[in-house]
């Protein structure tokens, strides 16, 4: 992969070799990164400036590869927990991510989180010279932790976390703030301690939620200018 060094104003990229977007004229193998932390460590946030910084990277996430459930009453669904590695079809993504590596585009699932279920048709994402895949479990399964070239978690204290999912799923998803709680107690925290903050022993590069977002990127990129490098 050859590189050109773009003009970049932000204060994070500056010195950042990186192929620009608009010379691409080979089919180039995408580099993917992977973001993983608990719900409301800031991993959606950073996924979308971080493409920016890298000229338009391709976000894909996680939340879009649920399983549908239509095969369950409205009410049956809302008790289901979302909270588990086996609520997401993970064998999707993993195929999804292959066909990115070989320069395919695929078609990400759209999840409707009022219904709990997939909605029809889904959303293009494009083999880009940089793929992000952002969620909860990106870094639990070892296959797709083998699919990705650089792994990033983004760790958050659970005070922090929790306030940044009640304001988002209220506002978001339609949810109540007791139902919130209520969630959050009984299966978003435990979930986090048994399943997603043990991943970060898998991670290239460890960010904070809490710190600049700039300081987040000026890491996540260090480490990228060094695998590419390396390669």
């Amino acid at each position: 992969m050859s590189f050109l060094q773009c003009t970049d104003t932000g204060t994070a990229a500056k010195s950042y070799a990186r192929p620009c977007a608009t010379m691409a004229v080979y089919q180039v193998k995408p580099h993917i990164v992977g973001i993983a932390g608990p719900s409301g460590a800031g991993k959606s946030e950073l996924a979308n400036r971080l493409a920016q910084q890298l000229g338009g990277a391709s976000v894909m996430t996680l939340d879009s590869y649920y399983r549908p459930m239509d095969d369950l009453p409205l009410e049956e669904r809302r008790k289901s927990n979302f909270d588990l590695p086996a609520a997401l079809e993970w064998e999707l993504l993993f195929n999804h991510l292959g066909r990115l590596r070989a320069g395919k585009a695929i078609e990400e699932p759209i999840y409707d989180f009022t219904c709990h279920t997939r909605k029809p048709g889904g959303r293009r994402v494009e083999p880009r010279e940089f793929v992000i895949v952002e969620g909860l479990f990106t870094l639990y399964w070892e296959e797709v932790r083998g699919a990705l070239d650089t792994k990033v978690f983004v760790t958050t204290a659970q005070d922090t976390c929790f306030e940044r999912r009640l304001a988002r799923d209220v506002a978001e998803r339609g949810r109540t703030p007791q139902s919130v709680r209520e969630q959050y107690e009984l299966t978003v925290r435990p979930s986090a301690e048994t399943y997603i903050r043990p991943t970060e022993r898998f991670a290239d590069v460890v960010v904070s939620g809490e710190q600049s977002i700039e300081d987040s990127i000026a890491a996540i990129l260090a480490q990228l200018q060094g695998r590419i490098a390396a390669v």
